[in-house]
């Protein structure tokens, strides 16, 4: 039984986004799964550009809270191609036992509440 590491969190983030934006009719510009890479997802709804930023938060921290300085300079960067800035935190825990941590072995259950407009 292995621990998985932030690599393997980060894409099950991913996926867990990925999946709900492809639900929402988003098109997908460019989709980068490399940890510490920002934007994540640069996607067009409607005409509109969007960056969206997701993080892989594990229990008990609250994948809610997010780094609103970061997300500023992200927000900046955005603007300059007319784009709105989002922010998806996606917790996970381990489904047997929340204080154990996420591994191979056992099941993981995923807090993921939506897109934050920044």
């Amino acid at each position: 039984m292995a621990e998985l590491d932030e690599q393997t969190l980060h894409n099950l983030a991913m996926n867990t986004v990925g999946k709900k934006l492809q639900e929402d009719d988003f098109e997908f510009l460019a989709v980068n799964s490399k940890l510490k890479k920002d934007p994540q997802f640069v996607a067009l709804k409607n005409k509109k550009l969007h960056f969206i930023i997701v993080r892989a938060i594990k229990y008990p921290e609250n994948p809610e809270i997010f780094d609103l300085k970061f997300m500023n300079t992200i927000k900046d960067h955005a603007q300059k191609f007319n784009a709105k800035t989002y922010y998806a935190g996606v917790g996970i825990a381990n489904s047997t036992d929340y204080d154990q941590p996420v591994n191979d072995a056992e099941d993981y259950v995923i807090n993921y509440k939506g897109l934050k407009e920044i």
